[in-house]
């Protein structure tokens, strides 16, 4: 599954805070790289020494341009993981020579898409794609099992760790973990009819559909296809609020939770939004300053929603979260939204400034980074170095997406990127105007600055977007 060998990147600015960045977040991600009995994994860090659902396939996933091996590792612990009966756990530990599954949460579900992606990235392996996919199947049948308690048609979080939203002010008495198949009762909140858990099942069939494609079997596909489109249409009929532009989670008593989350950017994230619902939440919601385009980008909740909290530490009710901005790069590509990539970018560069250190959260109106974590003095958090590296890759590099390249040409200082993959050296170079593409030495095209343009593997210009 690792055949095609050694993958790096190199990166070079005239920028000497772009640089340092990229320096420091490339070192410091080196000390996540862990072993976890003969596998070397990529840990979340900052205080979280194990791999956890929401976080670690997508980063698994995303590290893969410097280490193939763990990239692969970071989807094959969950999958030889799974139990029995196609529950998934939502973090791993390793103790005492021991891989220790844990099934006390959810956690979150970032995994079939980068699971997907490490499929192309690592040689097209089918012996991993047919596990990934009787993986998803499970999973899914899992979902539809036990996780619609009351039949009404929408799947349920029980606990708060089941959406990775610790400390949630929403959630109100609800327990941290729930182990048990069997609901919780007695509590304010939960069982939460809840988008996430929709984006779940949706993203494992939408998965599903483009795996049995690639198998062959054209029927499953389109079964597939009917069946993520079934659950699309139920978020829609039941969480979508017409008069605010958004979704909306529903309690225990199927009643409304008022609250403004930025889950519907995950929602973005797994392509459950109609394009016209992605086109409202972005417009009224997301760029809204008052709500979640603070000074800082990307609050939990919204920051004028009575429910918005400013804590420091580890809390989903308002900071920033670097979690988030890795997920919006994939959020907001699936809609086009190519523009945006830059500024939230910009904005974490900003953030995260000339001290380097990498931390989970951020203040959404000062834009100061929250330093204490779980652990106590934060540093090295994995989704904070990857969203950093991610971000210059996409503004101004070459991402190998699948069977295509992803080359970035947005205005800004002079940079020189290369990424050798699968035995191929590919580099763009971009100065004060213009930006020059070559794969192996040939050069493929030049543009203007402000460019995001998208070609095959062989350098044929597919797709060029202005407005970089």
């Amino acid at each position: 599954m690792t055949s095609m060998g050694e993958t790096y990147v190199k990166f070079d600015t005239n920028d000497l805070l772009l640089k340092k960045l990229c320096d420091s977040a490339d070192k410091k991600s080196k000390l996540n790289l862990k072993r976890f009995g003969d596998q070397k994994v990529l840990i979340e860090g900052g205080g979280y020494e194990k791999v956890w659902l929401e976080t670690q396939p997508m980063g698994g996933a995303m590290y893969a341009k410097r280490d193939m091996e763990a990239a692969v590792n970071n989807q094959k612990i969950f999958m030889d993981c799974q139990r029995e009966d196609g529950r998934l756990p939502g973090s791993i530990e390793y103790k005492d020579g021991k891989i220790i599954p844990q099934f006390d949460k959810f956690q979150g579900f970032c995994f079939a898409e980068p699971a997907l992606d490490v499929y192309y990235l690592a040689g097209k392996d089918k012996s991993y794609l047919e596990q990934l996919y009787e993986t998803l199947r499970r999973f899914d049948e899992y979902l539809w099992k036990v996780r619609d308690s009351d039949n009404d048609g929408c799947l349920e979080s029980w606990c708060v760790y089941d959406t990775g939203e610790d400390n949630a002010v929403r959630y109100g008495d609800a327990p941290n973990y729930w182990e048990k198949d069997t609901p919780p009762e007695g509590y304010d909140k939960v069982p939460i009819a809840s988008m996430d858990f929709m984006g779940y099942s949706y993203s494992s069939r939408k998965v599903m559909k483009e795996i049995a494609l690639l198998l062959g079997n054209k029927e499953a596909s389109e079964k597939h296809r009917r069946d993520a489109e079934i659950v699309r249409n139920k978020i829609r009929d039941y969480l979508w609020n017409e008069e605010k532009g958004a979704f909306f989670d529903r309690d225990k008593n199927h009643n409304i939770m008022p609250s403004l989350l930025h889950n519907n950017l995950r929602l973005m994230y797994w392509k459950c939004m109609a394009a016209s619902d992605a086109i409202r939440f972005v417009n009224e919601h997301l760029l809204n300053p008052e709500e979640f385009w603070t000074q800082m980008p990307l609050p939990s909740v919204a920051a004028n929603d009575p429910l918005f909290r400013n804590d420091e530490v580890n809390s989903w009710s308002g900071q920033s979260q670097a979690l988030t901005f890795q997920r919006a790069i994939r959020a907001l590509e699936n809609y086009g939204y190519y523009e945006m990539i830059p500024k939230l970018g910009n904005k974490l560069f900003e953030a995260v400034g000339d001290d380097c250190v990498f931390v989970q959260q951020y203040d959404p109106f000062t834009m100061k980074p929250s330093l204490i974590g779980v652990s106590g003095e934060q540093d090295a958090y994995g989704p904070a170095m990857l969203a950093v590296l991610e971000y210059m890759g996409r503004m101004y590099g070459v991402d190998v997406c699948r069977d295509r390249l992803i080359w970035g040409a947005t205005k800004g200082p002079d940079a020189y990127y290369e990424q050798f993959w699968n035995g191929h050296k590919y580099r763009i170079e971009n100065d004060k105007y213009k930006a020059f593409a070559f794969i192996d030495d040939r050069e493929i095209f030049s543009c203007d600055r402000g460019c995001r343009i998208e070609t095959d593997l062989n350098g044929k210009v597919l797709v060029k977007y202005s407005g970089f």
